[in-house]
């Protein structure tokens, strides 16, 4: 395949000069482009459901900004919000009735949820998380599961270790091995391993998991699997976080843990929670949020927590998708576009398949059932690589990985979707014909 690609000649300009600056020539890994090929695009616009790189290419976009904008880009509703609250002051480390319409919001439509706290990003409230359940219960060791991603937090940077019920090994420099042996890494869809593990460590603070694992993969678990889940930890005395960073507003407003009807005893947000501005959230019953500082011992503070403009943001977003029939809609279109690929995929005989739940999807190049990171083969991640050059060529604009997913929004209408649809076939055939 060749490798030379002039219709990104000032994305590559930008590259090249970003490198200079930028560890990798960016501030987030994946957007080095190291899993495709080619250099980045830099985008310079975003409207509706599409986006506009520095070449002035305009492509169908399907990473959302790796899932926040479920209204699309520049809604005019979040962007009115932005821009009044902004005209009033960017930051003010103190508190605004923003903060407060924004957390309200939330807790009398969730029903898992007495009090927040709010953040900056989801990596730093799942930390907040982690600090909370070790505060709370006075234990140290922290369950998750490989596959799950939490953030660059040092004890969640872990993979397996040989062992069914093992301590893990860091996935990156930098972190102490005391941190990782913290923390025990099992795999997912096991309850095998999961009661073995619970049997075997007393000291356990907390599991934490991604209800929805989205980040390595789609890797949809069965709701049996939870909610044994959050039996086992009833039964133990250990707390459940639900990292919904990625699910949280997406699959609908309580997220995973509305959807499966199942209550965790912390919940972590990100994402769709700030309307494109950074936000997190952790949040939890008042007993437990009780023991955040000022109230309690366990220490939290951010100078931009509860930023008055990613408030507003937040805020004009949610009070959208809380629209009747919102998640419904999303769902069904979603849905059609899904189908109309696996009918492609199925008349074909390709050996994939589409995952789908609400409006996240995954191109997941084998037709077996995956619920696990280790079912996935790594060599089929090359049909995704041929598949993302032939698309950017194409005006379709996917996540730079064949483990991300991809999010529909509100602003994908029939005829981009079919467009993309046609196009994403035509790519399929390209990749498995060529």
């Amino acid at each position: 395949m060749k490798m030379e690609f002039p219709e990104r000649q000032n994305s590559s300009q930008l590259f090249e000069e970003a490198k200079k600056y930028f560890p990798g020539g960016v501030n987030s890994p994946v957007r080095a482009f190291k899993s495709v090929y080619g250099p980045p695009l830099f985008i310079k616009k975003g409207s509706g459901c599409h986006i506009i790189c520095e070449d002035d290419h305009q492509y169908i976009d399907f990473c959302a900004s790796w899932g926040p904008m479920i209204l699309g880009h520049d809604d005019p509703d979040v962007r009115e919000a932005i821009i009044s609250t902004v005209s009033n002051g960017a930051s003010f480390g103190a508190p605004t009735k923003l903060g407060n319409r924004l957390g309200s919001l939330i807790i009398k439509n969730h029903r898992y949820l007495e009090q927040l706290r709010f953040v900056s990003s989801g990596t730093e409230a799942v930390m907040s998380a982690i600090r909370l359940a070790r505060g709370y219960t006075g234990k140290s060791k922290i369950v998750k599961f490989e596959g799950c991603y939490h953030g660059h937090a040092d004890s969640l940077l872990v993979k397996a270790g040989s062992g069914l019920v093992t301590f893990g090994v860091s996935t990156s420099a930098g972190v102490p091995p005391s941190f990782v042996a913290e923390t025990i890494v099992l795999p997912l869809d096991d309850l095998e391993a999961l009661s073995a593990c619970f049997a075997k460590h007393h000291d356990l603070a907390a599991v934490i998991i991604e209800p929805i694992p989205a980040n390595n993969g789609l890797l949809l678990q069965n709701k049996e699997y939870l909610q044994a889940l959050r039996s086992m930890c009833t039964d133990n005395g250990v707390l459940l976080i639900f990292d919904e960073v990625i699910s949280g507003f997406r699959v609908g407003f309580e997220g995973a843990a509305g959807l499966y009807e199942i209550e965790p005893d912390i919940l972590t947000f990100g994402k769709i929670i700030g309307g494109g501005l950074p936000v997190g959230a952790f949040g939890a019953r008042r007993e437990i949020m009780q023991h955040i500082s000022p109230d309690g011992n366990v220490y939290q503070a951010g100078t931009l927590s509860a930023n008055p403009v990613a408030m507003a943001a937040g805020y004009a977003t949610l009070v959208k998708v809380m629209t009747a029939g919102f998640y419904e809609q999303l769902e069904a279109k979603t849905h059609r576009f899904v189908t109309n690929l696996t009918e492609h995929i199925v008349k074909n005989g390709f050996p994939m398949q589409i995952v789908q739940i609400g409006s996240i999807f995954w191109l997941c190049f084998s037709p077996l059932n995956i619920r696990r990171a280790d079912q996935i083969d790594p060599g089929t991640i090359e049909y995704f690589k041929k598949l993302h050059l032939y698309l950017l060529r194409a005006g379709i604009y996917l996540g730079p990985s064949g483990y991300e997913v991809g999010f529909i929004s509100d602003k994908h209408d029939d005829m981009a979707l079919d467009e993309a649809a046609a196009k994403i076939s035509k790519g399929l055939d390209f990749c498995f014909n060529d």
